[in-house]
């Protein structure tokens, strides 16, 4: 593997192969596998869970880390090609990138572009452009459209809740968030859980429906799988005997890019917000509910969801560092 930049790109035995190690390296704890390696982030959007998971996992590897961030004590960073810089910003990301890239044995970048053009985003151009100044690995730590490190992760934690595959039923949950959210999670979340063969459901509120390039591409997944993926805005029949409950956010497709109209519709559906009564028409006891973090209490999910038995949005989050040791040590070991 020369790069980790989408779950797609990988066989489904590759990505098993990545879990069983991921599963083997829990096991072992600390190593001097990657002694004397160093990868190199650079965050040009904000994050918790991935900065703190990679970094834990080099040092658990013997490897070590150095972080890049325009929130940091360094230049402002300019990413757009063909600019006067006249402006505030000191560096570019053309130049800032290979130098980063040039004191390292892999790079992680995140960055999500600006949320302007579905289509641009879509073909992820923005991220795709900032990958072609490095010639070392390159690790998305997540993209306008790709999140690889959050669905490895995620399928790890199914495994380990052994969760079925084949007549699992996955249930993608939208709720009401203040904020426009990208596509990353979404979209990679039930192609993840399509290409483990289950059946998965996107429940979502008018106006939300997922871009049929993300549909489709679960799609061709779940043909592959034995699974199969539908959409629809009814609660009742959406989550009815589901065994996961993913909850999440993204815009409206139907007005991406206009912010003031995203909010406004977005506005209409503060009621999405997941209690325990969701969960009422779901007959199984051992329903899970997954969050890929950071999640607004009160607002998308309440207390109860959080704090009770159901939720292992601490365990994801754990999964997050074998799962990326796994990752390293395929790239660089």
């Amino acid at each position: 593997m020369k790069n980790f930049y989408d779950l797609a790109e990988l066989s489904i035995d590759e990505i098993e192969s990545l879990i069983s190690q991921a599963k083997w390296l829990e096991n072992q704890g600390s190593s001097n596998l990657l002694q004397g390696k160093v990868l190199a982030l650079l965050f040009l959007n904000h994050s918790l869970r991935t900065l703190t998971s990679f970094q834990a996992a080099m040092i658990r590897l013997g490897g070590g880390t150095f972080v890049v961030s325009p929130e940091m004590s360094i230049h402002k960073l300019e990413s757009r090609s063909g600019i006067i810089m006249d402006g505030t910003a000191a560096e570019h990301i053309r130049e800032a990138v290979p130098v980063i890239a040039s004191y390292a044995d892999a790079i992680g970048i995140r960055a999500i572009a600006p949320h302007k053009s579905l289509e641009e985003d879509l073909r992820d151009e923005h991220y795709k452009e900032l990958c072609s100044f490095s010639d070392i690995s390159v690790i998305n730590l997540e993209s306008s459209i790709h999140h690889p490190c959050q669905s490895l992760a995620d399928w790890k934690t199914l495994d380990d809740l052994t969760v079925p595959r084949q007549g699992g039923k996955f249930v993608f949950c939208w709720v009401y968030h203040p904020d426009a959210q990208p596509l990353s999670i979404p979209g990679d979340t039930i192609h993840m859980a399509a290409a483990r063969g289950m059946d998965v459901t996107v429940l979502r509120p008018e106006g939300f429906g997922l871009p049929k390039e993300i549909i489709e591409r679960a799609e061709t997944a779940a043909s592959l799988s034995g699974g199969s993926v539908t959409e629809t805005n009814d609660v009742n029949s959406g989550l009815a005997g589901a065994n996961v409950v993913y909850a999440g956010s993204w815009s409206s497709t139907s007005c991406y890019g206009d912010h003031s109209m995203d909010q406004k519709t977005r506005n209409e559906f503060t009621n999405w917000k997941l209690d325990e009564s969701w969960f009422k028409g779901i007959t199984r006891d051992s329903c899970y509910f997954m969050h890929a973090l950071p999640v607004r209490r009160g607002v998308e999910v309440e207390d109860q969801i959080l704090d009770g038995p159901r939720s292992v949005v601490v365990k994801q989050a754990q999964n997050r560092m074998y799962t990326q040791m796994s990752v390293l040590l395929d790239l660089l070991g």
